[in-house]
């Protein structure tokens, strides 16, 4: 055994590890700082070496094989136990640190966070980089996301994997064209939502887990309401009621956002209040290096801010 380790090169565990993550030879060179053919290398090597495809070309991409499936846990547990030993003894100071950090966010979070992060973020690290893209909501890809961002940040109560933590809460408004007909005194009656048209979003990643709002108006008798447009961002649902006879609940900050330049009022209705929690969330890796573990801070830093702000 030791004889056969010897003839191994020890960074071939950390190319395997994130060959069996990304499934993909190009997010596995960018993610080791590798030039593909360097990475298409390794993987030729780690194919010899334990006499398999380990990657399965399937269309486009690649699948893992039988016993890249077995050595995916295994790998991870090696992975990890080397950087509590030798990688994450490092401190981060984000002053004079040049990291680029990566964030996916649902589009909703990315409306309320992105500015005041990124004010506080090119205060504290002017020499590190945030790259914020939109949350890939398609379940299949969740967790693959989680592997190669630092942060994810979603909703909370979708079964997420890896270590979360609440970053902000809302909750949802009815939102109606300004003058709506069925507006009285400024509310609508459990009849009115009855009668009326819906625009709902919905959140792929839920799977088939049933969301707050659709608990909150079925308990109402409501669960028979006509939903005449579904989206699949809520940044998109007071666009599809300006002007209509529809309505939505929405987020009650971008309502407040959406009033004006869209014609738009706030309804009281008899539905109990739905709050929404969005929440970070991090592959379990990640949960002690130095440098993510000081960007966790910072976002919750400027969530209590936000949560300040609304009260």
């Amino acid at each position: 055994m030791r004889e056969r380790l010897r003839g191994v090169d020890a960074n071939l565990l950390l190319a395997l590890h994130a060959l069996l993550e990304e499934r993909n030879l190009t997010h596995a060179g960018e993610r080791m700082t590798m030039s593909q053919p360097a990475m298409s290398g390794a993987l030729t090597r780690l194919r010899k070496h334990f006499d398999d495809e380990l990657l399965v070309r399937s269309g486009r991409g690649f699948e893992l094989s039988p016993l890249a499936e077995q050595l995916r846990p295994r790998v991870a547990e090696a992975v990890e136990a080397a950087e509590a030993l030798l990688g994450n003894q490092r401190d981060f100071d984000a002053a004079t640190s040049t990291k680029r950090f990566a964030v996916s966010m649902s589009e909703y979070a990315m409306t309320v966070l992105a500015r005041p992060l990124t004010r506080v973020f090119a205060e504290q690290a002017p020499g590190c980089t945030l790259a914020l893209d939109p949350l890939d909501v398609r379940r299949d890809q969740i967790e693959t996301q989680l592997m190669r961002r630092d942060l994810v940040v979603a909703p909370l109560g979708f079964e997420f994997p890896g270590r979360t933590q609440p970053v902000f809460t809302d909750h949802l408004v009815c939102l109606v064209a300004q003058g709506h007909p069925l507006l009285r005194g400024g509310a609508l009656s459990l009849e009115d939502l009855g009668r009326m048209p819906h625009a709902v979003a919905e959140f792929t990643a839920a799977g088939d887990r049933r969301r707050p709002l659709e608990l909150a108006v079925e308990a109402e008798g409501l669960a028979d309401r006509t939903v005449l447009v579904q989206v699949t961002s809520l940044l998109t649902l007071p666009f599809a009621v300006a002007g209509t006879d529809m309505c939505a609940f929405v987020p009650s900050r971008l309502a407040r956002r959406c009033l004006e330049i869209l014609d738009l009022v706030v309804a009281e209705t008899p539905v109990e209040p739905v709050r929404i929690t969005e929440a970070a969330h991090w592959h379990p890796r990640r949960e002690k290096d130095p440098a993510v573990v000081w960007l966790r801070n910072l976002l919750h830093d400027v969530a209590v801010d936000l949560e300040d702000e609304l009260d």
